[in-house]
């Protein structure tokens, strides 16, 4: 029996992908920090979806986390033909005044645990007839954002080491996909301390979780390389390709200043 194992599953983005996986019959694995939120949304996939779910409650953000999903879903005897690495965080603010262990962290989050997942479930995916792997960066990837400087950096090196391993994977069993949304109604600017003002404008042009994980769901399965939702992000994405970076990176200046 093989399972979707996913990860920062427990609300936002990964819990919405979560769902529309059981939704189309995938039986879950889900990880992501509170015990409590993932056990709730297990027994509500299983009841509503009738799919096998079971949890795993740890902190992504530890240096070995990695290490002890791997070693965990072994000692359950589960066989993984899809992985959404999808827990990530950003901190909003200058460089310089941030606190660098904190912004560690963070960077451990977002690039080391998802690269070590990736490297530790290679085998098993390349095992399964048909597997997936889905690493969600940001339009943040496609350019600098002051105030934003290490999330956006952590989101560029997940797409570029999304682009290196699809095309190294492309003759094995495993497709390789990025999620890369903009705005989205989660807690992300809660979770990175932005201010109201910026909530607003979050508000005003974001897309909601559910709405990213189908598109997201439904493109992977396609073997789709990136993923932009929405036509206003794709939009921005192609601005930033196609003028000098100096352009978008001053008016991310202006949409997130402190």
């Amino acid at each position: 029996m093989s399972y979707a194992l996913v990860t920062g599953a427990s609300k936002g983005i990964g819990k919405s992908i979560a769902e529309e996986l059981a939704r189309m019959g995938n039986d879950l694995i889900l990880v992501a920090r509170s015990e409590n939120t993932l056990k709730e949304l297990s027994e509500v996939l299983k009841q509503k979806y009738s799919v096998k779910v079971d949890y795993l409650a740890l902190d992504l953000a530890l240096p070995n986390a990695a290490n002890e999903v791997y070693n965990w879903c072994s000692s359950k005897g589960y066989s993984i033909n899809i992985l959404v690495n999808n827990a990530g965080y950003g901190l909003w603010g200058r460089f310089d005044e941030l606190d660098l262990i904190k912004q560690e962290e963070m960077l451990q989050l977002n690039m080391h645990t998802l690269v070590q997942l990736t490297r530790a479930f290679i085998p098993t995916l390349k095992s399964e007839k048909k597997s997936y792997i889905l690493n969600v960066a940001s339009t943040a990837a496609y350019q600098a954002v002051p105030t934003l400087s290490l999330y956006a950096a952590s989101k560029s090196f997940v797409l570029l080491f999304t682009r290196g391993i699809r095309l190294e994977l492309k003759n094995s069993s495993i497709s390789v996909s990025c999620l890369c949304p903009g705005p989205t109604s989660t807690n992300f600017v809660d979770r990175a301390g932005m201010s109201d003002a910026i909530k607003k404008k979050a508000d005003a042009f974001g897309m909601s979780p559910e709405a990213v994980a189908k598109i997201a769901v439904k493109a992977m399965f396609k073997g789709k390389a990136e993923i932009v939702p929405g036509l206003l992000n794709k939009i921005t994405v192609w601005f930033t390709a196609f003028v000098p970076k100096s352009i978008p990176e001053n008016i991310a200046v202006n949409l997130y200043k402190n």
